[in-house]
Parts: C-alpha cells; structure tokens; sequence
C-alpha cells in the first residue's frame, strides 16, 4: 500500500511568511489544511488573498473561522478607535523602533498567536496530525512577544499535555517554524525558489479601499525592506 502523506495544519493569513510556510510544508511531504481566521481585523481583505494562495499552493482544504477578538480590541487593528502608525520613511526593523519605545507596538493583538494556534491544534487532533506550521520570525518582525521562539516552545510543551495523542504516547506534536531565523529577504528568495507568488499576499495593515497597500505602516515597512534586500520588485501595489 502506498504511504499516505502526514498531514498538517498550516495557519494561513494571506501575507508573505504564511504563503512561504505553506510552500515549505507542502514541499516537505505535508498534505497541508490551511486555517485562516476573521478575527475582527481592519485590513481582512488579507483572507482574499488567503484563498488564493491556498488554490494555488494546492493545499488539501483551506477553512475560514470566525471569531472576534474586535470584542475585546487593545490593537490598532482591532480598534477602530486607535490609529495604525505611520511612517513615511523606511524603517530598519520594526523591532528597534518598538525597543525604541521600550514598549510593544500597538499594532499587537493580544493573544492572537496563542488562539490561532489553539484553533489549529483542535482541527489537528480531528484529522488525526501531529504538526502545525505557524510563519513566526523573529528577526525582521514586529516585536509582538507571540512571535518569539520562547514562547513557541512553551506552547509546544502545553500542547503535548493537552492532547490525546500527546498524554497517550502515540506521537508527539510539533510546531513548526520554519522561518524563525530567516530574515525578510531570506524568506522572499526561499518562497521564490518554492514557486510562491508574492502578487497574491499582502502584509499591509492598513490598505485603501481598493486593497492597495498603505506603504507606510510597519508592516510594509518590513516587507518593502526584504523585497529590496532581496533585490526582487515587490509585485503588491502601494499607494505610496
């Protein structure tokens, strides 16, 4: 009988570090589920492009779900009360300029990573998967404290405590993070070589009307600066 994949939950957010994991996984053998969430978030036309890196990656299915941590807010990007900060010039890495502030951005959403990954270890333990692959990087990234491979780690632990397959011995589950130590540019080439294709992600924050990126928020500050790095034209139109 031919071996059947191992399958995998690849959190999926339409911007360029999940399209990359989901590239890496499905090259490492994975039949992969992406998992995307609405979450209340002001620039949710990202799960458009979600479902088109999910066709075009081939993965095995692709689920939208919907909660919202809008009820809650204390983001920029829940609240639509507190501004998304601006920048027009490019910024080295939105890590020195929250260090800079000795605070973390607001842009943060409190717990996000924590739920997502909650979510995906439900639908992981239904299909019977023992892996998640989440696109946390943690050198050209925004400082969020979610995204450090800390806190990676000790959900993993959690997880293996939390789980039938975990408590039974069957087979331990991982998290993985491919991208953890790679920088911006570094992921842009490796999703390159993968076939990924960056005109179907965007990272931005804050996008017009129309899905044109903002250009000047933190988070296209980062992408912009790994596109230049990588000496590739970033294919997302900008409205600066």
């Amino acid at each position: 009988m031919e071996n059947q994949k191992k399958k995998a939950i690849v959190l999926l957010s339409g911007g360029l570090d999940s399209a990359t994991t989901l590239a890496i996984a499905k090259t490492g053998g994975f039949e992969c589920y992406a998992l995307s969430f609405y979450y209340g978030q002001r620039h949710a036309m990202e799960l458009d492009c979600a479902q088109e890196v999910a066709k075009t990656l081939d993965a095995a299915e692709h689920r939208i779900v919907d909660i919202n941590l809008a009820a809650f807010g204390g983001s920029a990007l829940t609240d639509m009360n507190i501004d998304v900060p601006h920048s027009s010039s490019s910024i080295t890495s939105a890590t020195e300029e929250a260090d800079a502030e000795d605070e973390i951005p607001i842009t943060y959403v409190p717990a996000r990573n924590t739920i997502f990954l909650s979510y995906a270890l439900a639908w992981a333990e239904v299909l019977g998967s023992t892996n998640i692959f989440i696109g946390v990087n943690a050198l050209d990234y925004s400082g969020y404290p979610d995204c450090r491979p800390g806190f990676i780690a000790a959900y993993e632990t959690m997880a293996n405590l939390a789980t039938k397959a975990g408590v039974t011995g069957e087979e331990r589950l991982t998290v993985h993070t491919p991208l953890i130590d790679l920088t911006k540019a570094q992921i842009i080439k490796k999703g390159l070589e993968l076939g990924v294709d960056y005109g179907q992600t965007t990272s931005c924050y804050d996008p017009a009307p129309d899905g044109a990126s903002c250009g000047t928020c933190a988070s296209c500050h980062l992408r912009l600066k790994g596109f230049n790095e990588a000496g590739v034209k970033d294919p997302r139109r900008y409205i600066n």
